[in-house]
């Protein structure tokens, strides 16, 4: 499969030391020998491969030095693209590493489309599509334990045990062809019932193993949308701050500081947090508070995690209890803060409130309970089993989906042969289920998905 050869930079934009712009293709050498003049006059096409070079980008017109830079020099199919690949590390700004980016462009390169490095990588057979997927993954990773969990789909677990479950599948259908061509055969027939069985509980109960980390996955992968509710000046905006561990919120001694939903990312005890402080939850005259509890109100409904917090110097309100009832059948953590104060607050009625709920006190001010509260959010979601080094972790919603599908019609397809439906029917269920596994690493996939999810990716990856 032959492609233009692109070109991209692969270095976020602005000031740094170093920036990368990425050329791939068959005329990746061509282009880069005619700007780069190295030291002693080398051609990048006679270098040896994966092997740096110093020298400087000169413009062909001018024939003035546009850049210092070193080139990396690789050639395919030992590369990312598997085609040839230059990479020049030029200086960091923004003008020098658009000079260089435009030069290439001048002289036979396309700008590439966001994603298409990797792109060629899955068309070109370097890796599947769930390791393609796994790349923006790593890019993405809040917490070391998301990124161990990307590397891990990127390197090929995901994609090896899909494969095996799809080898699995094919041998049932040798073996239902059999059945079919040769139906005179009851011995036949009792056997690829028996093998059709064993191999589809196999199948079924992997494809319900890897169901079964999905939820953890998908936190990894996405974060736990966290919303912090409660009556104003209970210490919500305090609580944002000691988790974030900086004064992103403003705090102050009066209600209804908090105007609006402030949204900020946490990593607490692996588990990345996409933590919203609402404003205080109360029926208020002011225009703009109002505003601000009703947005609060709404991302409410939308959160994977409620963090309500009540005021340990203050009785319990009606404003509370509406809260408590606002959450029900939700993960919620009740946290009673301001314990350095005087208590007000009726304990008892608190914990049948919050029977449903875990529990946990806190003084922010002091900055006493915040470990209890990030263990009890850690254990809530993951229960210490996050930390097998050897489980397969699902996180990806499209992946989900399909396993979800597949699960379906290899379970139909059991038990059909229960109930003894002719054969040829239950291959329709196996062939099925192959697909849509298939779907998970590329290798049945239409090309308007492929470019959906390509285009999800930065320039230059």
């Amino acid at each position: 499969m032959e492609f233009d050869t692109i070109a991209a930079i692969s270095t976020p934009m602005g000031e740094g030391a170093i920036a990368i712009v990425r050329l791939s293709g068959d005329q990746a050498f061509e282009i880069a020998d005619r700007l780069f003049r190295g030291v002693g006059g080398k051609r990048l096409k006679d270098v040896a491969s994966h092997t740096i070079h110093y020298g400087h980008i000169i413009d062909p017109k001018t024939g003035e030095v546009a850049e210092e830079v070193m080139v990396s020099a690789m050639k395919g199919p030992k590369t990312f693209t598997k085609e040839d690949v230059i990479e020049i590390n030029c200086h960091g700004g923004l003008v020098s590493v658009n000079r260089v980016l435009q030069l290439l462009l001048n002289n036979g390169a396309l700008l590439a489309e966001p994603g298409e490095f990797t792109k060629r990588a899955f068309l070109n057979g370097r890796i599947d599509l769930s390791q393609a997927e796994a790349v923006m993954d790593l890019i993405r990773a809040k917490t070391d334990r998301a990124m161990n969990m990307a590397l891990g789909q990127m390197e090929g677990r995901l994609s090896k045990l899909i494969q095996k479950l799809r080898q699995e599948i094919l041998e049932i259908l040798a073996h239902v062809e059999v059945n079919i061509d040769y139906p005179e055969y009851d011995d036949v027939e009792e056997m690829t019932h028996h093998m059709l069985l064993e191999k589809s509980s196999y199948v079924k109960k992997e494809i319900e193993k890897l169901l079964r980390t999905s939820q953890q996955g998908k936190i990894l992968r996405e974060g736990l949308s966290t919303v912090i509710v409660g009556r104003p000046n209970v210490g919500k905006s305090s609580l944002l701050n000691s988790l974030v561990h900086e004064n992103k919120a403003i705090v102050t001694d009066i209600p209804g500081t908090t105007r609006d939903v402030i949204e900020e990312y946490v990593n607490v005890r692996g588990v990345p947090l996409r933590l919203l402080d609402t404003a205080g939850i109360r029926e208020t005259e002011d225009i703009v508070e109002r505003i601000g509890v009703e947005k609060s109100r709404q991302v409410l409904k939308e959160a994977d995690l409620i963090l309500l917090v009540l005021n340990n110097s203050d009785e319990l309100t009606a404003e509370d209890e509406n809260i408590f009832k606002a959450v029900e059948g939700m993960d919620v953590i009740v946290i009673v803060n301001k314990m350095d104060l005087d208590q007000k607050i009726n304990m008892d009625h608190v914990h049948e409130l919050s029977k449903e709920h875990k529990l946990v006190t806190t003084s922010l001010l002091e900055d006493k309970g915040v470990d209890d509260l990030e263990e009890a959010i850690a254990s809530l979601f993951f229960e210490g089993s996050i930390e097998a080094g050897d489980i397969t972790y699902v996180s990806n919603t499209r992946h989900i989906a399909l396993l979800n599908q597949a699960f379906n019609a290899i379970d139909e397809a059991m038990q059909g042969v229960e109930m003894g439906t002719p054969i040829d029917i239950v291959q329709i269920d196996l062939t099925r289920t192959w697909e849509l596994l298939g779907e998970i690493i590329g290798d049945s996939v239409h090309e308007s998905l492929i470019d959906q999810l390509f285009s999800q990716f930065c320039l230059g990856k």
